[in-house]
């Protein structure tokens, strides 16, 4: 036995494919999965956003209609008066507005104030001088008013004192001090319930400079909000800093100054924990260390957006009332292709910034945000540790299969751990890196066992195919081909070995098994299709095999295979009959052609495989069944019911000799286009209810009367009824055929609840068929099984008269009463049916 080294063994293997994944724990790779898997997490989950946010869209048409961006001030203005009519209870402008608009008017208007002012025209003593001097001031005084855009929006916003604007960090790590101090309507925003209780160190993202509003905004704005985003490093935004640092001081986003100005909360009601979070009033929003929230993005529901988005124009035109806003967070942003970048989401891969913007305010107070608890650490280390100690430990001391469910058993534990966690928690766990090195652990130690243990396998193999080839040759010397077939297969095929088979598929073909002298031609064609006539002996065993009866695998003389028509090999029998050709296909199996060679007579044989049909335990029941129904079927002796001659058993394969009959069955008179006339029907009908008649005075009851089971010959207008006792036998059997063969179309209500079943239960069935031959349509029809049989048990027939009126009132009401629920209601006897048709026809 060979003692392995220490670096062969399994568990090593194991401890380094888990050193790999530990040391690459924060690779691009693994971080990438675990942003799926967020992502996925993100997806799977449900949560209703906040109605309190509607959105309105600087869009195509709203540009198409307003000239091109950037537009002058005097619109934003304008739209300002618009909502703060309506009501709006706090507005968002994410259009930043950093830089003066001069109009160049204005300009002009400026020069030509000041080349006044100083032209001599000022000293004039003249009075109609100075009167026109004085229009032409105040005209220019107007035109200044009228063209400085940003006194128009700086006015708007003071008078709506609801406006929230955006400022724009650099971000990084400052090293000295600032060049100048922040204006004062920066520094009233402020955050200046800072604590660090925690002790951590941790601080939010740093900033460099600021770029705020011009005064002339920025001082009449309600608050002012950062409006930095912080995508991932594949582009994606999933987190929202809540706070930037600048030089000491802590600004909010503008998502966190949003919601607090809808409750009515100053800068001072923000409180800060470094490291850990922050908290709005009573509301605690958890964050990573660096004070970046885990935004919650809704998805769309039923086609529509997560949050009303209204065209900038539709407002701004009266086309959508400004009432719609009132007591409503409105953001007024770009989405308009080439007004600002399209940013990638979770659930979005171009969502524009101020719907990002709002899925942060519905995250904050609505609470949505995810969650990644202080001892997450903690519990994904645990979760690592306990994978590879799996792989170190366990795996090894497992085989291939129970080690395999094993494996996917924990791997679908941590998928499930993750998403049940993210959807009903919010809770956000990094479990990819310890399902990673589970899936990629166990590939490589079952295949490191696969290559040591080949080298040996394919010894044993050799030694193993020697032995099955000599336990082949052994049974296939005693006759017992089809296990020398099962010992040859687990031979590795070569040109000596295809000699063997080729023999084999010859005794075969010798004992006219020719399906399994396919199989083993067939079995050589895949290694040599060339090998002598191989070819030929296989197209001729397929041709034969097709027309295969049974498959003989006794010892029987008649139990062989039996071939149709075939030169140079004799017809096939079923007991004393010889089979001469295949008439049809039943439910429950083949009807041939028939001869008895002693007597000359032709007959119908229908054959039934039992074996296939019924369990094991069940089957020798059935057979006594089939043999004592088929006994009393052939006691009937009745001009309008096929005699039945014999019955008998080859494999398991059950077969009934019966009378052979020209035409065909009623079936195709069922249809609306292909009905008998009305006296014809009644007549045959009425035989056929004279034919039951005779039965059940002999103690028969069909059990499956339909059109089908009716077969008719127009040129002796002869109606004969068949497969009597059949019925009964599938009846027994519950998990295959089901309570009687086909849907239960002509079952009577008391067959259908599984009551005894008597000669009433055949006229009701009768009555299905006399209904369905008169008018084309069953009288109980259902969308489905379960349907139909209520409906047979217990809604009334639909009226025959609906679907074809000139039925006579006489045939009607036969109808009426053979389809009777209560069996005392319909006729006594088929006799007494009979007659009634008989009368009935006579009338008409």
């Amino acid at each position: 036995m060979n003692r392995w080294l220490f670096w062969q063994k399994d568990w090593f293997v194991g401890l380094l494919v888990a050193l790999v994944f530990f040391l690459g724990a924060n690779s691009d790779l693994m971080q990438s999965l675990e942003r799926k898997a967020y992502d996925l997490g993100v997806l799977a989950s449900s949560r209703t956003p906040s109605d309190k946010i509607a959105v309105i869209a600087i869009d195509e048409q709203s540009i198409a209609n307003l000239g091109r961006w950037p537009w002058p001030r005097a619109i934003h203005a304008k739209m300002l008066d618009v909502l703060a009519a309506g009501h709006a209870k706090v507005i968002g402008y994410t259009a930043f507005f950093f830089e003066p608009q001069v109009d160049a008017g204005l300009d002009y208007i400026y020069k030509i104030a000041e080349l006044l002012g100083n032209s001599k025209l000022k000293d004039t003593t003249d009075p109609a001088q100075q009167a026109e001097l004085a229009q032409l001031s105040a005209l220019l005084q107007e035109a200044a008013q009228n063209l400085d855009n940003d006194q128009k929006l700086s006015e708007s916003i003071a008078k709506a004192n609801d406006v929230l604007l955006a400022m724009f960090f650099e971000l990084g790590e400052p090293q000295g001090k600032p060049d100048q101090e922040l204006p004062d309507y920066v520094l009233r925003n402020n955050l200046t319930n800072v604590k660090d209780a925690s002790g951590s160190g941790e601080m939010p993202l740093s900033s460099l400079s600021v770029l705020p509003p011009i005064p002339a905004l920025g001082s009449k704005a309600l608050a002012i909000g950062h409006l930095n985003s912080f995508p991932d490093v594949d582009g994606a935004i999933r987190t929202e800093p809540l706070v930037v640092g600048y030089y000491n001081q802590y600004y909010p986003s503008l998502s966190l100054m949003l919601a607090a100005k809808s409750l009515n909360l100053e800068p001072k009601d923000i409180h800060v924990n470094l490291g850990e979070g922050v908290q709005l009033g009573n509301q605690k929003i958890a964050t990573d260390p660096a004070l970046r929230m885990h935004t919650y993005f809704y998805k769309d529901k039923d086609g529509r957006p997560a949050f009303p988005v209204d065209s900038f124009y539709d407002v701004l035109s009266g086309k959508i009332p400004a009432e719609k806003y009132r007591d409503k967070i409105v953001l007024i942003g770009a989405s308009a292709t080439g007004i600002g970048s399209l940013q990638v989401t979770p659930i979005s891969s171009g969502m524009a910034p101020v719907v990002t913007l709002a899925h942060s305010v519905s995250s904050i107070l609505k609470g949505d945000f995810f969650v990644t608890p202080s001892w997450a650490e903690w519990a994904q280390i645990g979760v690592f540790l306990l994978v590879a100690l799996y792989l170190i430990l366990l795996l090894p001391r497992l085989n291939a299969a129970i080690g395999a469910l094993v494996t996917g058993a924990l791997f679908t534990v941590l998928l499930v751990a993750h998403f049940v966690l993210m959807m009903t928690q919010a809770m956000w766990l990094q479990l990819m890196l310890p399902a990673a090195l589970l899936l990629v652990g166990h590939l490589l130690l079952t295949t490191k066992r696969f290559l040591m243990t080949e080298k040996g396998k394919q010894r044993s193999d050799a030694e193993s195919a020697e032995s099955n080839r000599m336990l082949g040759l052994a049974f296939q010397g005693q006759g017992q081909l089809d296990i020398a077939f099962d010992k040859f297969r687990k031979v590795r095929v070569d040109d000596s070995l295809m000699e063997v088979l080729y023999n084999l598929g010859l005794d075969f073909e010798r004992k006219r098994q020719f399906n399994k002298a396919e199989s083993v031609f067939k079995y050589m064609a895949e290694y040599n299709p060339k090998f002598r006539d191989l070819a030929a002996r296989q197209a001729q065993s397929k041709a034969m095999s097709e027309t295969v009866m049974l498959g003989g695998s006794s010892g029987k003389s008649n139990a062989s295979t039996m071939v149709l028509d075939k030169a140079g090999v004799s017809k096939p029998m079923l007991g004393r009959y010889e089979i001469e050709k295949e008439l049809g296909k039943g439910a429950m199996g083949v009807v041939y052609l028939g001869k008895d060679p002693k007597i000359g007579r032709v007959v119908a044989i229908k054959t039934m495989a039992l074996a296939q049909e019924f369990e094991a335990d069940e089957l020798e029941d059935v057979k006594s069944r089939f043999f004592r129904e088929a006994e009393t079927a052939g006691r009937l002796n009745h001009p309008n019911i096929v005699t039945m001659y014999d019955a008998g058993e080859e494999h398991d394969l059950a077969y009934i000799a019966m009378e052979f009959l020209k035409g065909k069955d009623l079936a195709p008179y069922t249809k609306p286009d292909n009905l008998l006339p009305l006296p014809k029907v009644m007549n045959i009908i009425a035989r056929v209810a004279d034919a039951l008649d005779y039965a059940h005075k002999q103690n028969v009851v069909h059990r499956d009367i339909k059109p089908a089971n009716i077969m008719y010959d127009p040129e002796t207008d002869t109606p004969k009824v068949t497969d009597f006792g059949i019925a009964r036998i599938t009846d027994s059997s519950k998990t295959k055929t089901g309570m009687v063969l086909g849907t239960p179309s002509f079952m009577s209500p008391e067959q259908l609840a599984g009551k005894k079943i008597e000669g009433a239960s055949d006229l009701f069935s009768l009555g299905v068929s006399l209904y369905q031959m008169a008018c084309g349509k069953l009288p109980f029809e259902g969308d489905s099984m379960a349907q139909l049989m209520f409906r047979i048990a217990n809604e009334p027939h639909t009226d025959i008269l609906s679907i074809r009126a000139d039925l006579p009132a006489c045939l009607v009401a036969i109808i009426n009463r053979s389809l009777a629920k209560q069996v005392e209601d319909r006729y006594a006897n088929g006799a007494e049916m009979a007659d009634a048709l008989r009368q009935c026809a006579a009338s008409i």
